[in-house]
């Protein structure tokens, strides 16, 4: 018989670490941060990794409601294809009128 998968209901620091990177926190952009010692490893190293509350209020503080990168879209690139195929149309134009 399958074990049923684990779902987690409290955040944990990977999890706090995931969102900030997909730019949850709404202070960055989406992307991989790499990190010489991930979210967390410090306080474990020092023997006191952090307490399941302290990462709960860390996550309510880091990751807040409202807009983050992954709602916004980068039309920058449709942009610059528009203004592109705009000019080789004006350039083609100029070209068969005269």
């Amino acid at each position: 018989m399958p074990r049923p998968k684990k779902t987690v209901t409290e955040p944990t620091a990977d999890r706090l670490r995931y969102d900030i990177d997909r730019g949850r926190g709404g202070d960055k952009v989406d992307g991989r941060d790499p990190a010489a010692a991930p979210l967390g490893t410090d306080d474990e190293a020092g023997g006191s990794p952090p307490t399941p509350a302290q990462i709960k209020q860390a996550n309510a503080y880091e990751i807040a409601p409202g807009p983050s990168s992954e709602n916004v879209g980068d039309y920058g690139v449709l942009i610059y294809m528009c203004m592109v195929a705009f000019l080789v149309t004006m350039v083609s134009l100029a070209v068969w009128l005269f």
